[in-house]
């Protein structure tokens, strides 16, 4: 990712608030197109210095608000504003429980 995320210890809201909240600006802003993929936990973590389980919190906040989504082991990418999720693959864990769901 060319832009640079930062986070200040000293500020009183949470490192995964900072991020999540530095994420939800490139994306608003254009600056992380649809599609595109977040760097991995680790990579992130590693970069900003911080535990890989606060770079876990912010992708899953983010993922809850519908701004990203999972895509297995390719790892996260950005979700078009209000655009549906993808449907699972044919023959994946994921296709074959919601045709249980459905019976």
């Amino acid at each position: 990712m060319k832009t640079t995320i930062r986070v200040n210890r000293k500020r009183p809201e949470s490192m995964t608030k900072q991020i999540t909240d530095q994420l939800t600006g490139l994306i608003e802003s254009g600056a992380m197109t649809v599609g595109s993929y977040l760097p991995s936990e680790r990579e992130l973590a590693n970069s900003l210095k911080v535990a890989r389980n606060v770079v876990r919190g912010s992708y899953e906040s983010l993922m809850k608000a519908g701004r990203i989504q999972s895509e297995g082991r390719k790892g996260r990418s950005v979700r078009a504003a209000g655009g549906k999720r993808r449907a699972p693959a044919k023959g994946s864990k994921a296709a074959n429980a919601a045709k249980a769901r459905k019976k």
